[in-house]
């Protein structure tokens, strides 16, 4: 399932994102937080996946009534984007800069906090951010990442680029490595055992001299990474490559 985040009301979602409190009302002291539905919610998401999310599960969780869930947040839209924004809240408190290091380790650096948080959150990559939410750890974070490459020359616009493309390719190696990691818990078989089990099958079906190339090279990356795929290998040699070309655009200024 596929979230979009900035689905809710704007006003809703900011509101909640910088803690606008609404005027206080008069009766008894109200039992939760705003922080509170967000945290265990993000818990939840941890635990079973975004499917699992949904106000009454938030409210069994914090044994309370679905519709007083309501009282705080307005909805599930509004409550994914706070879920993001604390999400990335992880990577950067607001004015944390960069104190030493190159601007490549930097950037390496930006690329493996990012890597990691979808590791620790794999719900984040079912969540679309074309339009952000604008809450202040998301905020923060732009501001730190940039850091990474103020000063080297590049344009506005390139910061932007070479941060949206750091950051970027974490988000996409992440999902294969996830969505890799899923399917050997939903089949029971590691990749290898899969491998195993359509081998001898497959022999009987594929010429390799009709695939002289893909046979040589699939034999190589599949004996190296025991898998299909290799998540972890593609991301290092991903990265690498892609520093490689900001330092070219760098010296080039």
């Amino acid at each position: 399932m596929t979230e979009y985040s900035g689905g809710g009301d704007p006003k809703r979602s900011l509101e909640l994102l910088w803690g606008v409190r609404p005027r206080p009302r008069r009766g008894p002291k109200p039992r939760l937080t705003a922080e509170e539905i967000v945290r265990a919610a993000i818990a939840l998401a941890d635990a079973e996946g975004l499917d699992a999310l949904s106000m009454r599960r938030i409210a069994d969780e914090l044994g309370v009534s679905p519709m007083s869930i309501y009282t705080y947040v307005p909805g599930k839209a509004e409550l994914i984007d706070v879920m993001v924004d604390r999400a990335f809240g992880e990577l950067a408190p607001l004015g944390k800069g960069f104190e030493e290091g190159t601007w490549r380790a930097r950037l390496e650096r930006i690329a493996r906090e990012n890597w990691a948080l979808f590791h620790r959150h794999p719900w984040m990559l079912q969540i679309t951010t074309v339009r952000p939410p604008m809450g202040p750890n998301l905020l923060g974070k732009y501001e730190y990442e940039l850091r990474a490459v103020d000063g080297l020359g590049l344009s506005d616009v390139e910061m932007d680029s070479v941060v949206a493309l750091v950051t970027g390719f974490a988000e996409s190696s992440a999902r294969v490595s996830v969505n890799a990691a899923e399917a050997e818990r939903r089949s029971g078989m590691s990749d290898e055992q899969w491998w195993e089990s359509v081998a001898p099958l497959l022999d009987t079906l594929v010429d390799e001299a009709d695939y002289p190339l893909g046979s040589r090279v699939g034999a190589a990356a599949g004996q190296e990474y025991s898998a299909a795929v290799g998540p972890g290998h593609a991301f290092e040699f991903g990265l690498a490559r892609i520093l490689d070309g900001v330092e070219a655009l760098i010296s080039s200024r």
